[in-house]
């Protein structure tokens, strides 16, 4: 599968709102609303498409009516569900700009060539990222590129890091 077909998480539903089928809506994206404007939405295990409606910030969050889910009873079966959308429908990265779901998975690398292993998921910490990379043990390495991050190469599948192995 092409990376621009790859389904991307970007939150999930929350909670009901109200009882005419609003919903809640927790977004990981940047800013939080974004979320609203990719579509269509991929639920449930099928990721079958689904059409917003409407969708506003509400209070702290967001929340969205879906078509098809006109009552709190039929809105309520979505509660928990991941939102996906396909990676396609995303805009384009700037040049070493990167989404976290392009570097999953990715081989990492040290300077010296000792493979750490690959990344499972990134964290926000507040000043930086983090790549934490499952090999033989775990590793935690800052995501700031030029200084830890020497290289990443999504055609190849590889992030070459500066990093001492035994930290």
């Amino acid at each position: 599968m092409s990376s621009a077909h790859k389904n991307i998480a970007l939150g999930y539903i929350s909670a009901v709102h109200g009882i005419k089928g609003w919903v809640k809506v927790h977004s990981w994206t940047r800013p939080m609303e974004a979320i609203l404007g990719y579509q269509p939405w991929l639920l449930g295990n099928e990721n079958s498409p689904v059409e917003i409606i409407d969708g506003r910030k509400q209070g702290k969050g967001l929340v969205a009516l879906i078509s098809g889910y006109e009552d709190r009873d039929q809105a309520a079966s979505l509660v928990g569900q991941q939102i996906r959308v396909v990676r396609g429908v995303l805009p384009a990265t700037a040049e070493g700009e990167y989404y976290w779901s392009d570097l999953e998975g990715l081989e990492v690398h040290t300077t010296s060539g000792e493979v750490l292993g690959r990344v499972q998921r990134l964290m926000e910490t507040g000043a930086n990222d983090v790549l934490v990379i499952r090999g033989d043990r775990e590793h935690l390495v800052p995501f700031v590129q030029g200084q830890y991050v020497v290289r990443v190469d999504l055609a190849a599948g590889l992030i070459e890091v500066d990093w001492d192995p035994e930290f």
